[in-house]
């Protein structure tokens, strides 16, 4: 398997694990104890490892979100915890999701190995919240399943920022990546009616998405054809485990 098979054979599993967690009901349960309402856990923990940086910052890190919508949140949460803290706050609750959700069949040690690699081939050129996620403190390999959610969480920023790159260089406003990859999530991201038709961007999307693929590649350079192959096979396997859980 090539390096670009292997982004391809791996990607819908490296953007749905993290995905798993931060929509989780319990992630916003922990947060409402913390203090924070509704998604502003969810902002200020995910955004929390940029550092204590302007609201515009985070806004321009989450690509596909209302950049309004996320300064919102990011004010509302200033006099909270600190930045690093509610950042160490939001991956405690990967951790323990993992811990829960993650079934023992699944091999999270070699799993974790793996990402790694990736992970540290990978440049962090225009993914800030991918180098911000792994410069956070891991959790120890006592917790398998906890280091190996954490380590693709990182791979799922890094990716994240790579495709919003792509969307924007095809003309696609993230209104409309919204609109055409999750519209029941347009509501959650800040946008409002009217919302832009998802056939207008059909073809360019499908440009994008070959241009993710391309752009993170690289990163599967330094493994062999075989660990390429072993790793999409593990990251496909903890995928489907956690969504029939």
């Amino acid at each position: 398997m090539n390096p670009l098979e292997a982004a391809t054979a791996s990607g819908d599993a490296v953007n749905g694990l993290g995905s798993r967690f931060m929509l989780d009901m319990d992630t916003y349960a922990y947060g409402a104890e913390l203090g924070y309402e509704g998604l502003d856990f969810y902002v200020a923990g995910r955004g929390g490892a940029l550092g204590e940086v302007p609201a515009g910052v985070v806004a321009a890190a989450f690509v596909f979100w209302n950049p309004d919508h996320v300064a919102g949140a990011w004010e509302r949460t200033s006099t909270k915890l600190s930045r690093a803290d509610v950042a160490a706050e939001f991956a405690g609750v990967a951790h323990r999701w993992a811990e829960k959700h993650v079934p023992d069949d699944v091999d999270v040690e070699r799993l974790a190995v793996l990402a790694k690699q990736v992970a540290d081939a990978a440049s962090p050129a225009g993914a800030p919240l991918f180098a911000g996620w792994r410069a956070l403190d891991e959790p120890g390999a006592d917790r398998p399943k906890a280091l190996a959610v954490h380590r693709m969480n990182a791979l799922r920023e890094l990716r994240g920022a790579l495709h919003g790159a792509a969307i924007l260089t095809q003309g696609i406003s993230p209104h409309a990546a919204v609109a055409r990859r999750t519209p029941y999530m347009l509501d959650v991201f800040g946008w409002s009616e009217p919302h832009p038709d998802k056939a207008d961007v059909r073809d360019a999307w499908a440009e994008a998405q070959a241009a993710t693929e391309r752009s993170i590649a690289h990163a599967y350079e330094p493994l062999t054809s075989a660990e390429r192959e072993e790793f999409a096979v593990l990251a496909n396997a903890i995928q489907a485990a956690v969504a029939t859980d």
